[in-house]
């Protein structure tokens, strides 16, 4: 192999390893940013703002990490029994700084005896990721609910904003034909939500993802299924 080979080798790890230390200043920018919004409250639509884009870059580099990780065969899930409802909460408390910045209320569906065999951080991770992108294009209520329908659970996300475009809800969200659909904020979040999904099994059936424009709330609805 010749040393451009070596180099050419390198630098998926390498791009890892920055995407992860930009990451790190994320945090503390996001914590700084915190601290801004007590200081001085007559700025706060501006460094609200600032805060959800930084969040929503700080997704964006945390999606990236682990899809390289299940690329290069560095990636497992940690499948576990867990209440749905505590997906549920722990996701909308990801995001409930920045929906109470918005004045957008989050309520939740979900039978306490709900469970749910899943790898927990990642499931959650996966549903703040399609909350905090509702949250962008949402006016007023979020609804985010859980029930069992043939043979899977189903956790759905439903806005009261314009709804999916039309690229988005004609996208192949296996993410195994075209993948052209990806760009944008919404499109990365639904592919790597779909790639999560799919990981998790359960004998002959994968989890997947279906999105639509029949939410309750008269908006977009986005609905992960899970074996």
């Amino acid at each position: 192999m010749t040393a451009r080979a070596d180099q050419a080798g390198m630098f998926p790890a390498v791009l890892a390893s920055t995407v992860h230390d930009i990451k790190n200043s994320l945090g503390i920018l996001l914590e700084l940013t915190r601290q801004l919004a007590v200081k001085y409250q007559d700025r706060a639509e501006d460094i609200n703002q600032l805060e959800f884009e930084a969040t929503h870059i700080n997704h964006t580099l945390m999606q990236l990490l682990v899809l390289y990780k299940i690329d290069a065969d560095k990636f497992c899930l940690m499948i576990d029994a867990y209440p749905v409802i505590d997906i549920l909460n722990e996701a909308r408390d990801q995001q409930s700084r920045l929906s109470r910045l918005n004045h957008v209320e989050v309520v939740i569906e979900c039978p306490d005896d709900l469970l749910c065999f899943c790898d927990y951080p990642q499931i959650t991770n996966a549903l703040a990721t399609i909350l905090n992108n509702a949250l962008r294009y949402t006016r007023e209520k979020i609804l985010v609910s859980a029930v069992e329908q043939d043979g899977y659970l189903r956790l759905a996300i439903e806005d009261d904003g314009k709804g999916y475009p039309s690229e988005i809800l004609d996208a192949d969200l296996s993410g195994s034909v075209d993948l052209d659909w990806i760009g944008g904020n919404t499109g990365l979040g639904l592919f790597f939500v779909s790639v999560i999904a799919a990981l998790h099994k359960n004998g002959e059936q994968s989890g997947y993802v279906r999105v639509d424009n029949r939410s309750r709330l008269g908006g977009a609805r986005f609905c992960l299924f899970l074996p």
